[in-house]
């Protein structure tokens, strides 16, 4: 098999592409730690994709018009590091020494918002594709909103550089599925085919036709033959990609580690230092300086730095545009500036409706679906849909145009795939401009749950709209009733979870995701009807934006603490009244978001939740998991442990023993035993 021969180094191009694999194999090998192969093999690609294709500004990463660059295979970090570092961006060689270490601004994977020119982070595999994806679709939208005859303010690409494992994945077949649904001709994957895992050969597992499949999906799809050195034919499958108005994969057949002596294409360099000896014999080969680690050639430097000057006539020309824009389109300026922004309008609430107590009844997946309708107008920048459930999760716009390949409307179809549904919503949000949400049952946030951890990492303000939240959805019985999936949510560092009791306090709680700036939201929403709670009586549903709040307060000193989320709040209520009516005065909690509670001062948790009332008890329809932080040794949880089971909610409830009954009982155990 071939490999870059040495005299090759005496090429400007290659001695930029030989800095780059020297840089990963020297991190890596000084780190003890990492993936040097795959960076070393897709360096030739790398450099023409950066250096003569991509439109970007190190000095300005921010840019909105800027191409995006996705390194799904986010194990390869160090190929994104040394691009970023020779291009001019702020990551300094001396972050490039600190890989893999505390504190450095080169981590293992490469993390969005930790390190300058990473659009989002990645590491589990196939998550970057769906990012590319919506990212793609973001571009689509905004473009046709605001581009206008001679001023093409959105129209950039999105490149994206994919491995074995992404396209094994299943989450990469969702989004790459829809994209060639929706023809996005701003995508361009270059999928690095080097037949290596950690395990070995892609043999072992791995035999489809990877073009055959994405052209079935409608893809356009090239495939070189040769092992990824060709310069020449690289580039000019790069330039047709980037001309054709499907999405477009390139399938470029590389070596990993080339041109490793002993290592290369061997899984060996996929996840380990080559090796002191294996590092000193490359840099023979590359004909490098072997007492010098983390050497770049000044000629590199200036040669991969060029991007600098470029991305600063670039940027000059676009904010010039910009400039002439905002004379001719003043208004449509301003709602651009807005939206890249994610400043609210003024009076973006207004209008939301707050429901009476002498209402219907109201599901709150419907009193979601009111409010939604509301924000859609009035903020103009929501996107989403849902994964084939529209109607039943509230979703559904009748008056907005769907996303489709003709047209790219603001409510997205997303088919039955939640897992590419969640991945491509980060894209969009990562993308900038467009405030996402995406639902499903809560249930199927099972599938969905890698990308909301992405999400909850990157701070990405995600909203998720789960319907269907509990075992009052009745008869699709176990399969279908959420039982640990609030727990598993709620145990996501710093993603938001909403469980709303009754409409107002489901307004409540989209007003609580939209203004979010740097946290996804999770809205636990009913099937089933609820009464709207008399706010007169109870106090105001604007409690929720602290998480939990007294519902109920008897006129004497209480004795006891009651606390319930969404529907189960009713038959906390009536358990509370009941008590203080039978001689036991007790509190009646709401308790919508253990997160937003977290929040508060100390004091106003203190004033919900005193310490000095001990008797306390939970009640939820979902694992108990977590509720003992707040219900403390001496109170007790009421919930469930087991699966739900096949009959009408009520049935269920009753069944299961989740009544107001059992509430009682169990405060009035809880008071006995203090």
């Amino acid at each position: 098999m071939p490999s870059t021969p040495a005299s090759d180094s005496k090429d400007l191009a290659w001695k930029s592409i030989n800095s780059i694999r020297v840089l990963a194999m020297d991190a890596v090998q000084q780190a003890n730690s990492g993936h040097p192969g795959t960076p070393m093999a897709l360096a030739p690609a790398a450099y023409l994709l950066w250096h003569r294709l991509l439109r970007h500004s190190p000095h300005h990463p921010e840019w909105p018009d800027r191409d995006r660059f996705v390194l799904s295979c986010g194990h390869a970090s160090m190929l994104l590091y040394g691009l970023l570092h020779l291009s001019g961006y702020d990551l300094p060689l001396e972050e490039i020494r600190r890989f893999r270490q505390w504190g450095s601004a080169t981590p293992g994977h490469p993390e969005r918002g930790h390190t300058p020119g990473v659009e989002v982070t990645t590491g589990p595999l196939g998550q970057g594709v769906g990012n590319a994806v919506g990212m793609a679709m973001a571009e689509r939208v905004l473009a046709e909103r605001f581009n206008r005859p001679g001023f093409p303010v959105v129209d950039h690409r999105v490149w994206a550089f994919v491995s074995d494992g992404d396209l094994m994945e299943g989450v990469a077949s969702e989004a790459a599925s829809l994209a060639g649904h929706l023809r996005l001709g701003k995508l361009n994957l270059i999928y690095d085919n080097n037949h290596i895992t950690i395990d070995g050969d892609t043999a072992l597992a791995f035999s489809e036709d990877v073009g055959g499949r994405f052209r079935a999906y409608g893809w356009h799809v090239q495939e070189l033959d040769g092992y990824g050195n060709d310069l020449t034919a690289i580039q000019d499958a790069l330039e047709a990609a980037a001309t054709d108005d499907r999405p477009s994969l390139v399938v470029l057949r590389t070596i990993i580690a080339d041109p490793a002596p002993t290592k290369r294409n061997t899984a060996g360099a996929h996840g380990a230092p080559l090796g002191a000896e294996e590092v000193h014999a490359t840099k023979e080969i590359l004909g490098w300086p072997l007492d010098e680690p983390f050497f770049v050639p000044p000629e590199a430097r200036e040669d991969m730095g060029q991007a600098v000057d470029r991305g600063v006539a670039w940027y000059g020309q676009w904010t010039d545009m910009l400039a002439q824009y905002r004379k001719q389109h003043p208004e449509l300026a301003a709602t651009f500036d807005r939206w890249l922004s994610g400043e609210l309008p003024d009076g973006w609430d207004r209008d939301l409706p707050d429901y009476q107590p002498t209402d219907s009844k109201l599901a709150t997946r419907q009193a979601s679906g009111g409010a939604l309708k509301v924000l859609h107008r009035s903020l103009g920048n929501l996107i989403g849909g849902s994964a084939d459930l529209a109607g039943s999760t509230g979703v559904l716009l009748a008056d907005e145009m769907s996303f489709s390949a003709e047209a790219p409307g603001l409510q997205i179809h997303w088919g039955i795939r939640e897992h590419g549904m969640a991945a491509c919503l980060n894209g969009i949000a990562a993308h900038g401009g467009l405030r996402p949400y995406g639902s499903t049952f809560l249930i199927f946030t099972d599938y969905m749950k890698p990308s909301m951890r992405l999400a909850a990492l990157m701070r990405l303000p995600v909203i998720y709209i789960g319907s269907h939240d509990s075992i009052g959805l009745g008869e699709d019985g176990p399969t279908h009733q959420p039982i640990e999936q609030l727990a598993m949510l709620r145990a996501i560092p710093n993603l938001t979870v909403i469980r709303p009791a009754d409409a107002n306090e489901t307004v409540e709680a989209w007003k609580v995701a939209v203004k979010s700036r740097t946290t996804p939201t999770v809205l636990a929403l009913t099937r089933q009807k609820l009464p709207i709670l008399d706010r007169a009586r109870y106090g105001p549903a604007a409690g929720l934006h602290r998480g939990a709040y007294v519902l109920f307060e008897p006129e004497t000193e209480p004795e006891a603490i009651v606390m319930a989320s969404g529907s189960e709040v009713y038959l906390a209520l009536a358990a509370g009244e009941q008590l203080t009516g039978e001689g036991t005065p007790t509190r009646v909690v709401s308790f919508p978001s253990w997160e937003l509670f977290d929040a508060q001062p100390e004091a106003y948790r203190e004033s919900v939740l005193p310490t000095r009332i001990k008797a306390r008890v939970s009640i939820e329809a979902a694992a108990t998991m977590g509720w003992h932080r707040f219900t403390t040794d001496h109170g007790s949880t009421i919930g469930l442990n087991r699966f739900g089971a096949s009959a009408p909610g009520d049935t269920v409830y009753a069944e299961l023993d989740l009544t107001t009954a059992r509430v009682v009982a169990e405060v009035r155990h809880v008071l006995a035993r203090r």
